[in-house]
């Protein structure tokens, strides 16, 4: 019991971290979806809906629990206007409402607090946003070019170890820890996480957090990260308000629109870092292990369905550009770079 309880536990954790808004599923399942207005609105109903929306169309195995009499003021309506059984259903339930309405007084209407959304719930998503708000600021900072180079350094330091706590805190939400600390459970759990995004970007963060290089630029893919995240979050959860709407809605809409910008600039900029750690190799900080990693990371990154798009059409674009010359002018080095590329593809 307690096994199941705990699968249950990380499967319900599964289904708030997923990104409901980027499934066009969702949109047509929310649709069809008959609530009342007054409860359309308030967050533990769809949330509900959203891991019935789970259950039904990524993982059959969640278990979810109805809801109960105190999360809603009136009995729920048939979830999709397609389906007769639940249609049938709706009928009987409106039926024994009214039977049993003579002989129990009506339920207290909601209150003010009640149907208005609380979008800054102590949840895992409100936590993770906190984390990337505050990478974002500091970033930010790090970035500016007018900071003494001792405060940047600091800044982009820190955000990289933000950047540490919310991939990994996303991690464990998401996927939970691995059954048992031996050597088949932690590989077992390592291949389902290996080409996620969170990965990724918790490798990345600890490769250079730990770098005794001081390079500005490692900050450029962590701010593009922590921005896409923190306006993803403010147009899901404050679309209602008014500070949001006349000063963060169109920065936030430039983001979601000019994603594939900000994914691409990630992309050149993690690039970028692994041509810095080899000249860095000649220099008395240099780490030939760390530089190795880095490169792994890298061609994870090329290979990572999540990140693979942006950074084969990077590479594409280095090699129209270096090809060329290395063919003109320096011939002898088409031997290493093949058994280098051998490597990359492997």
């Amino acid at each position: 019991m307690a096994a199941d309880a705990a699968e249950q536990e990380q499967k319900r954790a599964a289904a708030a971290a997923y990104d409901y808004e980027g499934d066009a599923r969702w949109a047509d399942y929310w649709s069809n979806v008959l609530v009342p207005p007054h409860l359309a609105s308030r967050p533990d109903v769809v949330d509900h809906f959203k891991r019935k929306f789970y259950q039904r169309y990524i993982d059959r195995d969640l278990v979810v629990e109805p809801m109960s009499a105190t999360s809603s003021a009136q009995p729920s309506r048939p979830e999709v206007r397609s389906s007769s059984s639940t249609s049938s259903d709706g009928v009987r339930a409106r039926n024994s409402a009214g039977s049993s309405s003579r002989s129990a007084p009506p339920p207290p209407r909601p209150t003010q607090t009640d149907s208005v959304p609380n979008p800054l719930r102590f949840d895992a998503r409100t936590i993770h946003f906190s984390i990337n708000a505050w990478v974002l600021v500091v970033a930010g900072l790090g970035m500016l070019p007018i900071m003494p180079k001792h405060l940047a350094d600091r800044a982009c330091k820190l955000s990289l170890l933000g950047t540490i706590f919310s991939s990994g805190y996303s991690l464990y939400s998401t996927y939970g820890k691995p059954r048992a600390w031996n050597m088949p459970a932690v590989q077992s759990w390592l291949q389902s996480v290996l080409g996620t995004k969170d990965f990724i970007r918790l490798m990345f963060s600890l490769m250079l957090f730990t770098s005794q290089l001081h390079l500005k630029i490692a900050a450029l893919p962590v701010l593009c990260w922590a921005l896409d995240h923190v306006a993803r979050f403010l147009r899901r959860n404050f679309s209602h308000s008014s500070f949001y709407r006349r000063y963060l809605e169109e920065p936030c809409l430039w983001v979601e629109t000019n994603n594939t910008t900000l994914s691409l600039l990630s992309s050149n900029a993690e690039i970028a870092l692994g041509f810095l750690l080899i000249i860095s190799l000649f220099s008395w900080r240099r780490s030939i292990i760390q530089t190795f990693m880095y490169w792994q990371v890298l061609k994870l990154m090329y290979h990572a369905p999540v990140t693979s798009s942006y950074h084969q059409s990077a590479w594409a674009n280095i090699g129209r550009i270096v090809n060329p010359y290395i063919h003109r002018y320096a011939p002898f080095l088409q031997t290493p770079i093949s058994a280098i590329q051998r490597w990359w593809f492997r």
